[in-house]
């Protein structure tokens, strides 16, 4: 039962279930999540380390900076969970608006490496 807690536990917080529901449309960086969310470094990466630990998320290091994904998930219910994050969360007006700061922010990056 251990883990199936400590599965619910990592989605019993706001900023963890918008952090997973960002990275259903694949990887992200740190500072992508910074700025979809409008929070500081420090408290995205603590929820980042929150889901690593739960088994959630896979990351990578390029250069100086960090990269977020799912981990494949072999588990059903957190294939399940997943399934119903998308199904019920990816529409909620909150998440559109981080989704429409994230392309902004890609938007704006794009042209200042142009």
């Amino acid at each position: 039962m251990k883990p199936v807690a400590r599965t619910f536990k990592a989605l019993a917080d706001e900023t963890r279930l918008r952090i997973l529901v960002l990275l259903l449309e694949g990887e992200l960086c740190v500072c992508e999540l910074i700025a979809a969310l409008e929070l500081p470094q420090s408290t995205i990466s603590r929820h980042l380390a929150y889901l690593k630990n739960a088994g959630w998320l896979k990351d990578r290091r390029q250069g100086v900076w960090m990269y977020y994904r799912l981990s494949h998930q072999t588990d059903q219910l957190r294939n399940a969970l997943t399934g119903i994050l998308d199904r019920h969360l990816a529409g909620k007006p909150e998440l559109k608006q981080a989704f429409d700061r994230l392309e902004a922010f890609r938007r704006e990056h794009l042209q200042q490496e142009a």
